[in-house]
């Protein structure tokens, strides 16, 4: 069997993993890509829609669910940068999950091995998920405290049409085939690099051209924006007169300094944020090459956000 690769790019805040990016980078032989997809996201659909109370804990949206039975209670973060659903490794055993192969996850400065199993059914409020394979991060079982028991990624958000509410703080889980938008929210068109989302943002400013370029939206950031030592550099951003003080992000094999600053707007469609608050990696890259950078949670809590990838959207409407 060809073992599995799947890229992730790992960003942390202080001392704590936040990941940040993932994608396939190989697959089983006689294995497409488009039937890996429709086995991820294999599942049953709600009755019509499901809203679920979240709770922002240290930077993460975490989803309270059961898997394998109401006698496991589980609180899981949800990320639109991952391409795999994980689940702590201490919990493999309890849940009776079955091990079926491995993959490598590549960060920012190094790699790790995990484990995949099959055998995993989630039930969110009566929304149920049966992804294809869970994998299990060996760096999660080395912290001192479990801040989650694993990751909500990809497939989850190409099953459901995912509504984000930040004031009430809830999600609503919609049937996508069921789903009409009848608001007055904007609409960002999204493309895909394999499971991740991609938007067309600028950064403006007062006294040069604009510059146009893709980011990643990455709700597993605790952030509000990232932006890439390249794409820093070659726009000359590492010299902007807002950049203050630095500091280092964690994440697999080593670490990478990142300057803090601010920019003076950003836009998304119509939308314009002022004195959005920015990382600038002094090495390195959250994203793949051909990225600026990743839009963080931060940013889409300004929002109530509309993840609709059957439609390859996302819809944004200010908070009033």
């Amino acid at each position: 069997m060809v073992p599995l690769v799947w890229w992730r790019r790992l960003c942390f805040l202080g001392t704590m993993l936040t990941p940040v990016g993932i994608t396939v980078l190989g697959l089983v032989a006689g294995l497409g890509l488009s039937s890996l997809r429709a086995a991820e996201v294999a599942t049953n659909p709600p009755a019509a829609s499901v809203r679920i109370d979240i709770e922002f804990r240290r930077g993460d949206l975490i989803l309270p669910l059961t898997v394998n039975g109401p006698e496991h209670k589980l609180r899981f973060k949800l990320d639109t940068g991952f391409g795999v659903t994980t689940v702590h490794p201490d919990l493999v055993d309890s849940l009776g999950l079955r091990r079926i192969g491995s993959l490598t996850v590549v960060g920012i400065a190094g790699e790790e091995r995990a484990t995949t199993y099959a055998g995993a059914d989630f039930d969110l409020g009566g929304a149920t998920y049966s992804p294809r394979r869970v994998a299990t991060i060996p760096s999660d079982a080395q912290r001192r405290r479990r801040e989650r028991d694993g990751i909500l990624g990809a497939g989850f958000f190409r099953r459901f049409v995912v509504e984000l509410d930040p004031v009430q703080r809830t999600l609503t889980l919609h049937e996508p085939r069921q789903f009409e938008y009848t608001g007055k929210g904007e609409v960002i068109p999204l493309s895909f690099r394999r499971d991740t989302p991609i938007v067309e943002a600028a950064i403006n400013f007062t006294n040069r051209d604009s510059v146009r370029a893709r980011f990643e939206i990455d709700s597993g950031c605790d952030g509000e924006l990232c932006l890439g030592h390249d794409f820093v550099e070659t726009n000359g951003l590492d010299h902007a007169p807002d950049s203050a003080s630095t500091e280092s992000r964690y994440g697999v094999g080593g670490s990478v300094e990142t300057r803090n600053g601010v920019l003076p707007q950003f836009q998304l469609g119509n939308l314009k944020l002022d004195k959005l608050p920015a990382s600038f990696f002094l090495t390195g890259s959250p994203v793949d090459d051909g990225l600026a950078g990743h839009i963080g949670l931060n940013t889409l809590r300004k929002f109530r956000v509309i993840f609709d990838y059957s439609r390859r959207r996302m819809i944004l409407e200010p908070l009033k």
